[in-house]
């Protein structure tokens, strides 16, 4: 199972980014994929998933600039980040494959495999 980020860069404040997340050995369903980041010296969060019913979740401090999506034909999950702010700098990475869909779509625990990750800069 290979997942393959691409779209990290660097941006100023209030611009947007794409990421792509490229699946291959596995299909994505559409119930268990998400996006997750980590800062220098910050533990791995959740920013964005599609959770067991299909809904999106989303931390509390992206709600309304970003969107999570794929396209399964494609076999690729996305995040569109607009809006972009300082604090939203961290390497950001795909998740799918769930281990268990009883942990919560936003918690790292529930998924098996991971994305080498992407960068994503925002400058003020």
């Amino acid at each position: 199972v290979q997942l393959v980020e691409s779209g990290g860069g660097s941006v100023q404040s209030g611009g947007s980014l794409r990421l792509s997340c490229a699946a291959s050995g596995y299909t994505i369903t559409n119930y268990c994929v998400a996006w997750f980041r980590q800062a220098p010296g910050k533990e791995r969060e959740g920013v964005a998933a599609i959770d067991n019913d299909g809904s999106t979740r989303f931390t509390d401090s992206v709600k309304g600039r970003f969107t999570i999506s794929q396209d399964n034909a494609k076999n690729t999950l996305y995040l569109q980040m607009n809006s972009l702010k300082p604090e939203d700098t961290a390497m950001y990475y795909c998740a799918t494959g769930c281990r268990s869909t009883a942990v919560q779509a936003l918690g790292p625990l529930r998924y098996n495999y991971w994305g080498q990750g992407t960068q994503v800069t925002v400058s003020s």
